[in-house]
């Protein structure tokens, strides 16, 4: 198929920026459906502390990768790279546009540059590391990513255990740095990309993000947590909305001192996605109500 003059759009932005609301304008103004590139908001378990779009958004326009995996399947940025973009391809079949949107800056990378095969790694060295962490703890498993790769730990999420293991793991499997093993040259793909960022004034988006999850907690976001307590070690639950809720559970600390983390960790996270996002120099930005000079701007690329 001839994808010349098929055209991608790709929505991104820190949380509560309100990408979701402006990918549905967006998709129905060129008549598109939308693929969620947004790691958690796959897991068909989570719902509240994913901020999945609700049955009215999803009703307006298709979207896809959005409950289409459990917190039980072993799921990441590459298979996602590959099967949203066959997916990509299939609606092209059908469409001029598709709509692409989310804040997870690894699965959009993923998909649009892809990464190298890694290396299997033997079952009894990631059970050896899960143990060692189990019994000494997330500073050991800091200190040990630190000594062995100690570039790739600046640039890794270093609070995460399980990005922390697989990087460890690969290190001492194959000597290399996990790094060595994504593409370092984007793929090139045979239809147009527009990349569009969104952006919110950082105190107005600071104040969207604690109403959000004051929202989540009325909608039951601890409930939500505490039915998910006992896969609280998955990949999906390693992840700012539900590890403070876990550490309440465990009685580490009272739930207003939960809900003063929920918020801090979102508003951190947030810098961390427009960070990663911002070193992008493709990226055309744009306030969430400028539609007009968004839509413009796709229209002429």
């Amino acid at each position: 198929m001839d994808f010349t003059g098929k055209k991608l759009i790709v929505i991104v932005g820190p949380t509560a920026a309100g990408k979701t609301a402006l990918a549905i304008q967006v998709a129905k103004h060129v008549h598109a459906e939308i693929i969620s590139a947004d790691s958690r908001q796959i897991y068909r378990e989570l719902t509240i502390g994913t901020a999945k779009p609700n049955e009215a958004e999803l009703r307006e326009v298709p979207h896809h990768f959005i409950d289409s995996h459990s917190i039980a399947d072993d799921y990441d940025a590459a298979r996602f790279g590959e099967e949203a973009l066959l997916k990509i391809y299939s609606l092209f079949e059908r469409y001029d546009y598709v709509v692409v949107c989310g804040g997870s800056g690894l699965y959009i990378k993923a998909l649009l540059e892809g990464f190298d095969d890694i290396p299997e790694v033997p079952d009894e060295l990631r059970d050896q590391l899960i143990e060692e962490f189990e019994n000494k703890g997330m500073l050991w498993l800091q200190n040990r990513m630190r000594e062995l790769d100690p570039e790739h730990f600046k640039k890794i999420d270093q609070k995460n255990p399980m990005r922390l293991m697989r990087a460890l793991e690969v290190k001492l499997a194959t000597g290399k740095s996990i790094s060595e093993f994504q593409k370092q040259t984007t793929k090139e793909l045979p239809f147009k990309v527009i990349r569009i960022g969104v952006e919110v004034e950082r105190a107005r988006l600071y104040e969207r993000i604690d109403k959000r999850m004051d929202d989540m907690i009325a909608q039951g976001l601890f409930e939500e947590a505490k039915g998910l307590y006992a896969y609280r070690h998955k990949n999906a639950l390693q992840t700012v909305g539900y590890q403070e809720i876990f550490g309440f559970i465990d009685g580490q600390y009272d739930r207003e001192e939960a809900v003063r983390l929920l918020k801090r960790n979102s508003r951190r996270y947030a810098k961390r996605q427009l960070t990663w996002f911002k070193r992008d120099e493709q990226i055309r930005w744009f306030k969430p109500d400028d539609v007009s000079s968004m839509m413009e701007y796709i229209q002429n690329s």
